[in-house]
């Protein structure tokens, strides 16, 4: 019998790689890994890869995984038997690509089969022979996907339901925000620079924003970090302008005592001490996120006292000092930023938002034994769910009687709904009666 002959390996330029790499990483995703956790391993892995090599790749996996359940209702229709997961996810990726791109279908049918070749060559026919079904029956498949809610929306039923029960009026609009790519908004350190210098700056560099009405400058379209001006030197940082509402809102004044209890990656700590000269804790539960906080305060010239601690063990870390201020933004589903984290949409599920409720309740619990009479809590998500927003504002609530809703035009115990220009939020501020 003949040998069979090698098969050539793929260019790094080529799309075929890059749909190849991309695949990997939502297969990854399938088998219930972290997206970015992979996709960082990735790098470290390619080194050498050049930025249009990382961002093709990058696009193809976060686009596939934001486009959810649109592929999979199409395989469910021309495949009769399940697929080992890397052709299954090539498939997803090519079926995005092709949605995006049809005047690309014949390149990326020739492309995808190679790319299937290199690690399942006895199933390139399947992966030829679905593509090609596609392509003839192109008419019945956006019929399919338009019957289907899953395929429709793109979330998983569960999602759509939660979503619609909880937003009545802007249910749609809340889905569709999560399938749009994410904007990038930069936030000013005022301690070394000025909105007015900042935007002019950007504009000498060739890049378009704006400023919001809360102070975040809004990029008409995102670009490397390496591109901002300023951004070495501390005068900036990368920040959605949806986040940049909570050190504004918890309205921090000089020399007040002030908790950050889940402060990690660490913008909104780097937020509270630019706008005014606090003495902040911030506390992390996992050590190398702790040292991004660090990290990140150090760049824009600011100090914090970082503690690694469970914010719930008042006996970990708390001196019995009260704050006069706490921000409490807790852990949660993320549903709110889903476009920055597809793999969400994968790896959820609906009984994940009970217990993430739970453990919400137990830190706003813990943290209201440290907050001084009169001082004010933020409460925090980055979810669209009520159950772990006011639902839970309203059960702590009931808990304490001694805890107000303290509200602002701003800020009243209603979520920030995500749009084109920020991710999705919600704030709650309660001041502990005197």
């Amino acid at each position: 019998m003949r040998a069979r002959d090698p098969i050539p390996p793929l260019a790094e330029d080529s799309l075929g790689y890059a749909l190849r790499q991309a695949a990997l990483l939502v297969a990854a995703v399938l088998q219930g890994e972290n997206l970015t956790d992979r996709y960082e391993a990735l790098l470290k892995a390619h080194p050498g890869w050049a930025d249009g090599t990382r961002g093709a790749v990058r696009d193809l996996a976060w686009s596939t995984l934001r486009e959810y359940g649109r592929g999979d209702v199409v395989l469910k229709k021309f495949l009769h038997k399940p697929l080992p997961a890397y052709v299954h996810a090539l498939l997803l990726v090519a079926l995005h690509r092709l949605e995006q791109r049809p005047g690309q279908a014949h390149t990326l049918v020739d492309q995808t089969v190679e790319a299937a070749a290199v690690d399942a060559p006895n199933l390139k026919g399947v992966v030829n022979g679905v593509l090609r079904n596609v392509l003839r029956e192109a008419v019945s498949i956006d019929a399919l996907r338009q019957q289907d809610p899953v395929a429709r929306h793109a979330y998983p039923q569960w999602w759509i339901t939660r979503v619609r029960k909880d937003h009545p009026q802007d249910w749609e609009a809340v889905l569709a925000a999560g399938n749009l790519h994410p904007p990038m908004s930069l936030r000013v350190n005022r301690r070394r620079a000025t909105s007015a210098d900042v935007l002019v700056s950007l504009a000498e560099a060739g890049i378009a924003a704006r400023a919001l009405e809360n102070g975040a400058l809004l990029l008409d379209r995102p670009v490397p970090v390496s591109r901002l001006p300023g951004f070495a030197e501390g005068r900036l940082s990368v920040q959605d302008a949806g986040a940049q509402w909570a050190a504004s809102l918890l309205e921090v004044a000089d020399g007040q005592r002030v908790l950050d209890a889940c402060s990690a990656p660490g913008g909104k700590a780097a937020h509270l001490l630019e706008l005014a000269d606090i003495d902040l804790t911030a506390l992390e539960l996992d050590p190398q996120r702790a040292a991004r906080v660090r990290s990140n305060l150090d760049r824009l010239g600011l100090e914090a006292r970082i503690k690694v601690a469970d914010c719930r063990q008042l006996d970990q870390w708390w001196d019995g000092r009260p704050f006069d201020r706490i921000l409490a933004d807790v852990p949660c589903s993320a549903s709110g930023v889903v476009r920055r984290h597809p793999d969400i949409k994968w790896l959820r599920r609906s009984e994940d938002i009970v217990r993430f409720a739970a453990q919400q309740a137990e830190i706003l619990d813990a943290l209201w034994h440290t907050l001084a009479p009169g001082g004010t809590m933020l409460y925090v998500t980055c979810s669209v769910f009520e159950e772990e927003n006011r639902d839970q504002i309203e059960r702590f609530r009931a808990r304490h009687p001694d805890a107000a809703l303290d509200a602002t035009e701003a800020c009243d115990a209603r979520p920030l709904l995500p749009t084109a220009d920020h991710d999705g939020f919600f704030y709650a501020r309660l001041r502990k009666h005197p």
